[in-house]
């Protein structure tokens, strides 16, 4: 049996001597780890190859260092915004931002102890090999000067943040989203260019840790999300004191004094946009025949295979969902397919996703766009949370939620809310869909009273009734 033997800072060594394996991961992220513990767990022989630092983007500079951030941004909103209640006076936080970054930082070196680094004596047959870029070979891979051989490779390589193409930029030190979380002085201002999930997020989050901040986006915020839910969200952050520009282009950054400057023009021709791409570039995918989009994304299809025989790929590294669940559902998908032990496809048809923004904004399913372009004759619901009772005694109706159905079957095809607990309560709408329920069935569920989760059932009997005339509980 192979067996993995921390040396130093989490590098390993197999004990054979022997390297030939039935599969190598490329990666040790979310879904390196992922793919190697599916393989394990059914006694293959993995070679999980480090790419970057172990834990991937989620546990380093993704979910938990932004969450941690967020929810810290949140404790000291809490404070002014108790002045919604009638009899408590708001009272302002100190905030140490430096302090803050610190805390951060020790906490995703715990998560990655923990998490990952401690997991692999677990699995005996995972050897971690962490020796430099692996490039695939014929039979396998190369890297650090070795050659690692097996008749199956999986790549787990994530993705990174890139700048959009603006001239200047290159001039003004910018930061990507890594780069704020980990910035050790707090700014007095900043400027967030792009209005999606990551964008939105980071802002609000340093609004309220005391930054001013101005977000600026091509389209409107969270374009791909239902209208009414990303105004509530637009809303919720000019009302916080977030300067927030929509509907325009980015031309130039230029240095200012104390500062930064960025010229734009409204209803002209959008030059650039800021997001990730895959760290695809040095593994030889050229050479193989393997299939990229513009972005460096390997294109797959539902069993995670690439366009190569022999080669799969799973996470932010693909042109699939970018979120860390997605990222490991899709490993065990492709590990199961590429070692035949399971004929598994990747489904996201019920796949809930978060903004985790204050009020929180989530969706699962299709958007009454989507469904009308999916052939669909469609009727949607919209409920603004003045009709959740939760929201009205948390004296915080700031949000709304929209289900959107087939207007034949009734079927539920998907739904999207914006509340300060939506993220909670979208998992609720997820089973709601995988198991092809209605939206009648739906509004007739027992729910809880005051909670959020309430208003799912709330806006199902919207459709066909008002539900501003029903008394609490009635429905």
């Amino acid at each position: 049996m192979n067996q993995t033997v921390k040396t130093g800072d989490c590098c390993s060594v197999n004990k054979n001597g022997d390297d030939s394996y039935d599969l190598i991961v490329i990666g040790a992220g979310s879904a390196g780890f992922s793919a190697s513990i599916s393989a394990a767990e059914a006694g293959r022989r993995v070679a999980m190859v480090g790419h970057g630092t172990i834990g991937g983007t989620c546990v380093n500079v993704g979910c938990v260092p932004s969450k941690a951030m967020i929810r810290a941004g949140e404790a000291v909103h809490a404070g002014t915004a108790a002045a919604r209640f009638p009899g408590i006076e708001p009272g302002a936080q100190s905030v140490d931002w430096s302090a803050v970054v610190k805390g951060t930082a020790d906490l995703v070196d715990e998560m990655r102890q923990k998490k990952y680094i401690d997991l692999l004596p677990s699995y005996e047959n995972v050897t971690y090999i962490e020796e430099g870029a692996a490039r695939l070979i014929e039979g396998g891979i190369e890297v650090g000067g070795r050659i690692i051989a097996a008749p199956k490779v999986l790549i787990a390589t994530g993705s990174r943040p890139f700048l959009p193409e603006i001239d200047g930029i290159e001039t003004v030190e910018a930061l990507d989203s890594w780069d704020l979380l980990s910035l050790p002085d707090q700014p007095e201002s900043i400027l967030v260019l792009g209005g999606g999930y990551i964008g939105c997020e980071l802002a609000q989050m340093a609004s309220r840790l005391g930054v001013k901040v101005t977000l600026v986006t091509r389209s409107r915020l969270l374009p791909g999300v239902e209208p009414e839910v990303a105004k509530a969200l637009t809303d919720a952050l000019k009302a916080e004191g977030v300067a927030v520009e929509t509907g325009l282009s980015y031309r130039s950054v230029r240095r200012s004094d104390g500062g930064v400057t960025l010229t734009i023009e409204r209803g002209g021709k959008p030059v650039a946009t800021t997001g990730r791409v895959a760290n695809s570039e040095d593994l030889g995918l050229r050479e193989f025949g393997i299939e990229t989009d513009a972005r460096g994304s390997i294109k797959v299809g539902a069993d995670m295979a690439t366009t190569r025989p022999g080669v799969w790929a799973a996470g932010d590294v693909t042109d699939r969902d970018q979120f860390v669940y997605m990222a490991a559902y899709g490993a065990k998908v492709a590990a199961n397919n590429a070692l035949g032990l399971q004929d598994l496809r990747y489904d996201n048809g019920a796949m809930p996703w978060v903004v985790f923004t204050d009020p929180q904004v989530a969706g699962v399913g299709l958007s009454e766009v989507q469904a009308k372009a999916a052939g669909h004759d469609v009727k949607a619901s919209v409920l603004t949370l003045d009709h959740v009772a939760r929201a009205a005694a948390a004296r915080d109706t700031r949000g709304v939620i929209k289900l959107v159905a087939d207007a034949k079957t009734d079927r539920l095809l998907g739904g999207q809310i914006a509340a300060p607990e939506g993220s909670d309560a979208i998992q609720t709408l997820a089973m709601a869909l995988k198991f092809g329920m209605t939206s009648k069935a739906l509004g007739e569920t027992i729910f809880p009273y005051l909670t959020t989760v309430e208003g799912l059932k709330l806006a199902a009997q919207t459709f066909d009734k008002d539900v501003a005339k029903l008394s609490c509980c009635a429905g």
